[in-house]
């Protein structure tokens, strides 16, 4: 019986790394892999998925209103498939959450789902708040904070180094705009 498995932490800590680590090792052995992206992120070029070790793949790009589950079934069809990976899943909307849930269930295709559980304000992100609560196995990948804690939080810097606290949830950017802290140095960032 194939799962929906999702992968979350803060920024930094080899989501997309992993990712692309688990498509590689399908494809390694012959195996068909899908892997998705959402379409606004362009910062290494649209359809991409890249990690900051410098390894990178091919991905389709979802919006808010794609139909993943169609998408997978229709490859499916057209060439078997052994696995379907989605990389920043914290932008998926509940009724895309669904939609996996459908391919693991109905397709019995294994899907691996990677993001971020809360964005800069410590607030959950709609897509994550459903694989928590639909997943069949939730894995944390661990980030470090500069104090050496684990690192769950995200913090949203300006130009200045100073900590956003208000603006649109989503806001595309790396290293350059957010910093990964632990819940202790988050709440003195934005709180104080």
């Amino acid at each position: 019986m194939a799962k929906l498995y999702f992968y979350f932490s803060s920024m930094n800590a080899g989501k997309s790394t992993n990712l692309l680590q688990s498509s590689y090792n399908y494809r390694e052995r012959g195996m068909n892999t899908l892997v998705f992206a959402p379409q606004f992120d362009d910062r290494f070029g649209e359809g991409r998925v890249t990690s900051r070790i410098g390894i990178e793949s091919e991905a389709r790009t979802f919006t808010n209103e794609t139909e993943l589950f169609e998408i997978v079934d229709k490859r499916n069809v057209a060439e078997r498939l052994h696995c379907v990976l989605v990389d920043e899943a914290q932008f998926l909307t509940r009724d895309q959450v669904f939609q996996l849930t459908e391919v693991t269930d109905k397709l019995n295709i294994p899907v691996l789902a990677y993001g971020l559980r809360t964005d800069f304000q410590g607030e959950p992100f709609e897509g994550s708040k459903y694989l928590l609560a639909w997943a069949d196995t939730l894995n944390e990948l661990k980030a470090i904070c500069h104090c050496g804690a684990k690192a769950t939080m995200v913090v949203r810097m300006d130009e200045s180094g100073n900590a956003v606290t208000e603006g649109s949830q989503v806001e595309i950017g790396g290293n350059d705009r957010y910093v990964s802290m632990c819940r202790k140095h988050f709440k003195a960032e934005f709180f104080d």
